[in-house]
């Protein structure tokens, strides 16, 4: 695995956690196995902890392009130094 696929994964996994954990709890609502004023005082906990595992992941994203740019941008550059040098 690379390391940027490494850097999502966690973020994923936390994700899928949440989505699973909400759809318990709702289910668990259904049921009346949770009192409703808990279920809506844990699901807003839960949105919370799902805004803050989606701003990791895009905050992550958006560093491995700006890395990926440079590199890019370094590269390029190399190309126009060595056609000066070898024109």
């Amino acid at each position: 695995m690379t390391a940027s696929k490494a850097g999502k994964a966690k973020p994923n996994r936390e994700l899928a956690s949440i989505k699973r954990r909400l759809s318990d709890l709702a289910d668990d609502v259904l049921a009346a196995k949770v009192d409703k004023g808990v279920a809506a005082v844990a699901s807003q906990i839960l949105n919370v902890y799902l805004r803050a595992v989606s701003v990791e992941l895009k905050a992550k994203e958006q560093l491995e392009l700006v890395e990926r740019l440079e590199s890019l941008e370094e590269a390029l550059e190399q190309r126009k130094g060595e056609r000066r040098y070898g024109a």
